[in-house]
């Protein structure tokens, strides 16, 4: 499954200034995650950062109030500075969180590749929405998106999903085959839509297949960063036809995820290793 859509013309740049809460809490962010902005360090006051974003307090608490659910500052309130509060950079957080976070400061390149794999690509599309949503408020304008993903074939032996009380039982695998197609349907339509509105001048989307269960799942950000984390199993109920089913199973979301990006030579292995799946055993993935 792959498209590619190129424009013919590029589109033109947002003209708009007013930044929005989440562009603010993107920069915030990162700058915690980069060490900018020490633990218990003090954050710019409410004032200083309106002059700084040339926005509104009323964007400015909306800002810190995202950080704050996140767990990176605590504020005091009247106005007092906040305090980071967020892990160091190598305290693993779950996917949910640390991908959405990763995949934000990648949109800020020109020219953005992400390659993936996993069981499927719920957590990817969670971490898409809020850059798409930037792209499309003209707060973000990358060049170019280039998406490799890396699936289980849902026809294939896979160790998990499976009934507990029966591993023959084909209905978890037909579940899982149902939320691939979900998932990657959406994510292929979410950003190839960007080419065909002209936000974007050239997306790229291309999802292949793998006859592997999956252990861990990994991103591969810009060529330059490693996002990981292992898939750990569980028992758990599911509803699947109006039936409840006991399955050992996955949950990718809670996963707690190591970034790389220091360590050349493991992004370097990671890349050669992805390589290798997509170049010999990956098939486009079909779902009919």
């Amino acid at each position: 499954m792959s498209e590619e859509i190129t424009p013919d013309s590029e589109p033109p740049h947002p003209t708009g200034d007013l930044l929005s809460s989440d562009h603010i809490a993107d920069v915030l962010r990162d700058r915690i995650r980069s060490g900018e902005l020490p633990m218990h360090a003090k954050l710019p006051t409410q004032r200083a950062l309106v002059e700084e974003f040339g926005v509104n307090r009323t964007i400015v608490r909306q800002a810190l109030g995202i950080l704050e659910r996140e767990g990176y500052v605590s504020t005091r309130g009247r106005g007092a500075p906040a305090l980071v509060s967020a892990p160091t950079a190598d305290t693993p957080r779950p996917a949910g969180v640390e991908v959405a976070d990763r995949i934000a400061v990648a949109f800020q390149a020109a020219d953005v590749s992400i390659d993936a794999f996993c069981l499927t690509t719920e957590t990817l599309n969670s971490a898409l929405a809020a850059p798409l949503i930037a792209i499309s408020a003209g707060e973000l304008a990358p060049v170019s998106i280039s998406v490799r993903v890396l699936l289980p074939s849902p026809d294939a032996p896979l160790a998990y999903p499976r009934l507990v009380s029966d591993p023959d039982d084909r209905r978890p695998r037909a579940r899982l085959r149902q939320l691939t197609r979900t998932f990657s349907t959406s994510l292929r339509h979410q950003l190839t839509s960007l080419a065909e509105m002209r936000l974007v001048p050239k997306v790229s989307v291309e999802i292949r297949s793998v006859p592997i269960t999956p252990v861990q799942k990994l991103y591969l950000l810009n060529g330059t960063e490693v996002l990981t984390a292992y898939y750990q199993v569980v028992p758990r109920v599911v509803e699947f036809e109006r039936e409840q089913l006991e399955i050992y199973d996955v949950l990718g979301l809670s996963s707690k995820v190591f970034r790389s990006s220091s360590d050349t030579a493991f992004v370097e292995e990671s890349h050669l290793w992805f390589e290798s799946l997509w170049s010999t055993l990956a098939q486009p993935l079909t779902l009919g």
